[in-house]
This record gives structure tokens, C-alpha cells and sequence, in this order.
């Protein structure tokens, strides 16, 4: 099986007219196939390979940029609902009629929308530091974080110091910063930051009528986090997986946002038999 760090970029055009950048990797099995969903200013190259070629050891599995990222053609939309109809519109043009979904952070955002919008085409549901839309306190970001990873020039320090506890947990950045030597990905533009951060601000106006619009996810969803997550804290995945009808959850110890590149190996288990439960 090729690596995550090495397998070639591949497009697909959508009947949106969308060209969506796109990295498969594993093999057709029983298991539905996994598409993953990424987090705020991210494009392909910021999975870490590790954890990509672990979960695809059972499954196949697809990475993509969604409109406007990365290498996929248009403009990013600013709102999560929208981002969820071109995530629809991508997995419909491979030709999937049903898939498995982990979003994480942004993405498992847009990973709620695309099962409440489109709810048969979703099986099970991993949400990697998420909460639900119309929560108190996800309102914006607090100024350490936005310093961090919201301005006009993205840093790897920056990352690091939010997606990770200390310097010793984030061997994985050095996975997602400097595995893969050939075949980049385009860098995410700031007019995609801008829009994404307005959807991410949206999502996050208080509203608590909004809590109800979950309870019509009825998949089994996974919801996880790190116990020090300072982006969307742990708090978060508690009130979201206790709206949920079938939900499971864990928090990872000594951890981060980066939790699940951090924890890869126990992570990927843990997704694993979850999909496979």
C-alpha cells in the first residue's frame, strides 16, 4: 500500500463545476470508505501521514480540498452549510452513495451539516474537536489562539503551540510539516482563511435553539478531543455528544488540538473499532 507522504494528488469534477483536489489511499474492502474533513486553513498536506496510512491499513480512505482550498477550484464559501453542500457534491462525483465521515475541527462542522443535510449518504460519524452550532462560548477565539493561527502568515510555531501541550507531544508535527518531499499542495490563499473563520464565527453565534438541529443526526458518532484542547475545549465535545442520540465519546489525556496526530495509533484504533462495531 503507498504512504499518505508519497501518493499522488488526483482531481475529480463535480456537477457543480467544481475541480476538487483529492488523495485516496487503501484498498476497496467491506468497510465503507472514509472521507476525512479538515480543519480551519488546512489543505492535503496538513493530515499527518501517520495517521492516514494507519486508518487506511482496513479501509479506503480519501482526503480533498474543498471549494477554494488548496488545489480545488472556486471560492471558499463563509458559511458551514455551504461547505457542506460542496463536500456532498465531491463525494457524489467519486461516486459514492455511502461513505463514513471524521471531521475535525472545521470539518467535523461541516461533517454535522453533511449528515443532517444529507443524511442517507452517511453511515457512522468520527468528530475530532467539535461542538455543536449555537453553543455559549465558541463565539470567536480567544486572542492567545487567534495570534497563533489566525493571521495573515501561518507559522509552524504557531500551530504547534495550540495543536499540542509541549515541545516533547509534537513529534507529529514534523510528520505533517516535513514527510512529504514532492507533489504539494497549493497553499491556502487568506481570502479562504477569511471565509472559513467567517463560517467558523457563525457556527459559533450563541444561539440555543440551534442545540436541537443534532438531535437529527441518528448515525453512531465518535466524538473525541484532547483534555487541554484551547480551540474548542473539552466542555464541548461533553454538551455535544449529550445532544446527540448515539453518540460515544473520549477525551485524550495530555493532549491538545492536535490530539489525534499526537495519540495516531491508539486514535486510529479507537476509529477503527468504532466503524467496525
Amino acid at each position: 500500500m503507498d504512504s499518505y507522504a508519497t501518493v499522488k494528488t488526483q482531481t475529480v469534477e463535480a456537477d457543480n463545476g467544481i475541480t476538487y483536489a483529492y488523495r485516496d489511499l487503501g484498498e476497496d474492502s467491506a468497510a465503507q470508505p472514509l472521507v476525512l474533513l479538515q480543519h480551519f486553513r488546512g489543505n492535503l498536506d496538513n493530515w499527518d501521514p501517520a495517521l492516514v496510512d494507519t486508518l487506511a491499513a482496513g479501509r479506503r480512505v480519501i482526503t480533498f480540498d474543498n471549494r477554494g482550498v488548496g488545489a480545488t477550484t472556486g471560492t471558499a464559501p463563509n458559511t458551514v452549510a455551504a461547505m457542506a453542500e460542496d463536500a456532498i457534491a465531491f463525494i457524489t462525483a467519486l461516486g459514492l452513495t455511502t461513505v463514513d465521515l471524521l471531521g475535525f475541527s472545521l470539518g467535523s462542522f461541516v461533517a454535522q451539516e453533511i449528515a443532517l443535510i444529507r443524511p442517507n449518504l452517511v453511515r457512522r460519524i468520527v468528530l475530532a474537536s467539535a461542538a455543536p452550532q449555537g453553543a455559549s462560548g465558541i463565539h470567536g477565539w480567544s486572542p492567545d489562539v487567534v495570534a497563533a493561527v489566525g493571521g495573515q502568515t501561518a507559522s509552524a510555531e504557531g500551530y504547534v503551540s495550540i495543536f499540542f501541550t509541549k515541545p516533547e507531544n509534537a513529534t507529529a508535527a514534523g510528520r505533517v510539516f516535513g514527510t512529504r518531499t514532492e507533489g504539494h499542495d497549493a497553499p491556502v490563499t487568506w481570502p479562504t482563511v477569511t471565509a472559513q473563520y467567517d463560517a467558523i464565527t457563525r457556527w459559533g453565534i450563541p444561539n440555543h435553539a440551534l442545540l436541537q438541529r443534532v438531535q437529527g443526526i441518528t448515525q453512531p458518532v465518535f466524538v473525541a478531543n484532547g483534555d487541554s484542547d484551547p480551540m474548542i475545549l473539552p466542555r464541548y465535545t461533553h454538551l455535544l455528544a449529550g445532544l446527540l442520540p448515539d453518540a460515544t465519546t473520549k477525551i485524550y489525556p495530555d493532549a491538545a488540538h492536535g490530539f489525534l496526530f499526537q495519540h495516531h495509533e491508539q486514535f486510529a484504533a479507537d476509529v477503527a473499532a468504532f466503524l467496525d462495531r
